[in-house]
C-alpha cells in the first residue's frame, strides 16, 4: 500500500511553506494565480486525494481575478514637493492603480505614536496593505508588522543592535556613492574626512555612516572620531549649560554650532546624512566665518531640489525616485499576493553629483 500524499509533501517538493500550500488546496486566504497553479499541479501529479482524478486541463480556464483594494500609505512626517517622496509617490500610485489598488495616506500622529494605535483616519477592515514612509519609530513599525497587514518600509528604523523587522524593506542604495566619493577624494589629496548625522535617526543614515567607516578604512585613511557628529538635540553631547537663542529650545543648527566651536580644527570635507542637514551645515559655516568649499567641503544626500539652488550649490547623491515608486509597488504586490515568501530588502541604486561644494 502506498503512502498517503500529503499537504506537507506537496510543499517540500514546491519549496513553500505548508501554509501556503494549504490556501492553494483549500481556495483560502490570498495567493497569486501562479502560485496557485503550481500547487494545484503538484497536487494532481502526486496524486492528492482530493485531485487524483482531476483533469490538469481545467487548471488553464480558470477566469483571471481583477484586483481591488486600498494601500494606506503611513506617514510622521510631512511629505514637501522638494522631498524624495514626492516623485516617488506619483510613480507608486500611478502604478498601484494600474493593477486595480488604490492609495490612501494617513499622517501617524505623536500621540498615535506613543500609545502604538493606527491612525483614526484608518479603517483596518478596507486595507490590503501599509506602507510607511518617514516613520521611524521602532516600537510603532513593529506594532504596524503586527497587525496581520502585508507591509513595506521606504527606509526603517535604524537596526544598529541587529533587531529585524517581519517587513519588506525598500531603500537606496546607500555606499556606492559615498564609498566612491571618498577614494576620489584620497586620489586629490584630500585625507582628513568627517560624517555628520544622528545614525540612530533611520536605516539610511545608519547605513552611510557604516558606507564612510569602510570607504575611510578601504582607503587606508585615518578616522578622526572628533569629526564624526553623530548625535543629535537629545543625545546631550553638548554642554547642557548653553541655550539656544531664544533661551528655551536648541535647535540642530544650534547642536551642530556647539559641536562645531568645540573643534580644535576642520576637516577638509564633511560627507553629511542628507542634503538638509549638508544646508545647516553651510548656515553654521557662516556663523564661524568659514567658507564652503574654501575651509570645508561638504557632500550631502538625495539631490533635493534646494541643493542644486543654494550657494555653493552641493555635491550629493542622486536618488531616482521613480525607480523606488515602482519597485514600492513591486514589492507590495507580490507580499499581499503572496504573504509567506521570505522578507526582502531591496535596493535601488543612486548616483553620485559633483557641484560647487567640492569645489567641482
Amino acid at each position: 500500500m502506498t503512502n498517503r500524499i500529503t499537504i506537507q509533501d506537496i510543499a517540500d517538493e514546491l519549496g513553500l511553506s505548508r501554509n501556503t500550500v494549504s490556501k492553494a488546496i483549500n481556495n483560502t486566504g490570498v495567493l497569486s494565480e501562479t502560485t496557485r497553479k503550481k500547487v494545484l499541479e503538484k497536487a494532481i501529479a502526486m496524486g492528492y486525494k482530493q485531485f487524483s482524478y482531476m483533469d490538469l486541463s481545467l487548471l488553464n480556464n480558470k477566469p483571471k481575478k481583477k484586483e481591488t483594494g486600498e494601500v494606506a500609505l503611513l506617514t510622521a512626517s510631512f511629505l514637501s514637493n522638494s522631498h524624495f517622496a514626492s516623485p516617488m509617490l506619483d510613480k507608486f500610485q500611478a502604478e498601484l492603480a494600474l493593477v486595480g489598488y488604490s492609495l490612501s495616506i494617513h499622517n501617524v500622529t505623536s500621540a498615535d505614536l506613543k500609545s502604538l494605535k493606527l491612525p483614526a483616519s484608518l479603517n483596518k477592515k478596507n486595507i490590503v496593505g501599509i506602507v510607511c514612509i518617514e516613520l521611524f519609530d521602532e516600537a510603532y513599525c513593529r506594532m504596524l508588522t503586527e497587525q496581520d497587514i502585508p507591509t513595506l518600509m521606504i527606509d526603517a528604523p535604524a537596526q544598529n543592535y541587529g533587531q529585524s523587522l517581519n517587513s519588506d524593506i525598500l531603500l537606496m542604495e546607500n555606499y556606492s556613492g559615498i564609498l566612491s566619493f571618498i577614494h576620489e577624494m584620497k586620489r586629490r589629496n584630500y585625507s582628513s574626512i568627517g560624517f555628520i548625522g544622528d545614525i540612530n535617526h533611520c536605516l539610511s543614515f545608519s547605513e552611510r555612516f557604516i558606507a564612510f567607516r569602510n570607504g575611510m578604512y578601504f582607503n587606508s585613511l585615518p578616522i578622526n572620531e572628533n569629526y564624526c557628529i553623530t548625535g543629535n538635540v537629545d543625545t546631550h553631547d553638548i554642554n547642557t549649560s548653553i541655550q539656544g537663542p531664544d533661551d528655551n529650545v536648541v535647535s540642530y543648527q544650534d547642536y551642530l554650532y556647539y559641536k562645531f566651536k568645540e573643534l580644535k580644527s576642520f576637516p577638509d570635507v564633511f560627507i553629511c546624512a542628507n542634503d538638509f542637514i549638508a544646508i545647516d551645515v553651510l548656515q553654521v559655516l557662516k556663523r564661524l566665518n568659514k567658507k564652503c568649499p574654501e575651509d570645508v567641503m561638504l557632500l550631502g544626500f538625495d539631490d533635493s531640489t534646494e541643493s542644486r539652488i543654494i550657494s555653493p550649490t552641493l555635491s550629493s547623491v542622486h536618488i531616482h525616485s521613480q525607480a523606488i515608486g515602482f519597485s514600492a509597488m513591486e514589492l507590495l504586490i507580490s507580499r499581499i499576493t503572496e504573504p509567506d515568501m521570505n522578507y526582502r530588502k531591496m535596493y535601488v541604486e543612486s548616483t553620485l553629483v559633483y557641484r560647487e561644494s567640492t569645489r567641482d
